[in-house]
């Protein structure tokens, strides 16, 4: 055993150097549109195995826009998260499950009183395997909806990364701020309620 013992430390230690240096991804990313990005900023970040959200602007044709041009309308981007997860903890199966729950994906250009192109209902992915995904569920999730889902499913070209005060919206404002009271605090109960996200932001 003591002869044996070096070589077969020395063969896991190969194993292990060999599968860092396989360049495997530990994280992805996925870009989701569904209204005010406040809000589905402050649901994401409440699904165990998410190591980032970041609010954006995707899908339009200016570059490096500012929210009073988005919020314009005619910048073409829409609001966005990006998300960084593990996949290994956090399927994308269950982002799209947890991303239908949290919007009406059936409202063209609008979620509630936020109405505009910049509101619209869109899943930006970034190669084929998410693009099939993302088809396969929502036509599997139109079973749930009365009227059809009229959510783009569209490559992403470029995210824009907003300005600083909206980023962790939610957590920072949520109890000053009435639009996050009236309509994010009641989502994110619902949703705890199904089960679909925990209570406080995941670590």
């Amino acid at each position: 055993m003591k002869v044996l013992f070096p070589s077969l430390v020395f063969g896991l230690f190969a194993m292990t150097a060999s599968a860092a240096d396989s360049g495997a991804p530990t994280t992805e990313r996925i870009t989701f549109g569904g209204g005010c990005f406040w809000c589905l900023e402050a649901v994401f970040q409440r699904l165990p195995g998410v190591k980032s959200v970041a609010s954006g602007y995707a899908g339009g044709k200016v570059e490096n826009p500012t929210y009073k041009q988005v919020c314009g309308g005619d910048t073409g981007h829409a609001e966005v998260v990006q998300i960084e997860f593990q996949p290994t903890v956090l399927s994308y199966e269950k982002l799209l499950d947890v991303f239908w729950a949290a919007h009406d994906p059936t409202t063209l250009n609008r979620q509630g009183a936020d109405v505009g192109t910049q509101y619209r209902s869109v899943i930006f992915f970034e190669n084929d395997h998410q693009k099939d995904l993302a088809q396969k569920s929502k036509t599997s999730s139109q079973k749930d909806f009365m009227a059809p889902i009229v959510t783009e499913i569209v490559p992403l070209t470029k995210f824009y990364k907003a300005e600083d005060y909206h980023q962790n919206y939610y957590n920072l404002n949520g109890a000053k701020n009435g639009y996050c009271s009236v309509v994010i605090t009641p989502k994110l109960q619902k949703l705890l309620h199904k089960g679909l996200i925990q209570e406080t932001p995941a670590k």
